[in-house]
């Protein structure tokens, strides 16, 4: 598993020649609806090995949460289940806030 921060993510995101990774939020209901990072997919953590399906494991994957910890362990779980490609954002939704998008909501 690779770990990306979100200065970097912020890089490969603006880069129009490289495909863009599916961000996979795994927080809960009201976190993802207090502050998300454009274009993320919302599947809580605790519902992620029932719809594990949903999920393209041939994909580059970030995992999404508040400070890093939770993402970690799914891109974890996913990878000991076939997904080759999982890459965990440190610091989560909250080092975005800091060091990318200062208006995002903190919590």
């Amino acid at each position: 598993m690779q770990q990306i921060t979100a200065l970097e993510l912020a890089d490969w995101l603006a880069d129009d020649a490289r495909p863009s990774p599916m961000l996979l939020d795994v927080r809960e209901n009201w976190e993802f609806e207090t502050c998300r990072i454009d274009g993320s997919v919302q599947i809580p953590m605790n519902t992620i090995p029932a719809r594990i399906d949903d999920l393209d494991e041939d994909a580059a994957i970030v995992c999404i949460c508040h400070h890093g910890a939770r993402s970690l362990q799914v891109a974890a779980f996913l990878e000991r289940n076939g997904f080759g490609k999982m890459i965990n954002l440190t610091g989560g939704i909250h080092a975005w806030a800091l060091q990318v998008d200062s208006t995002m909501a903190k919590y």
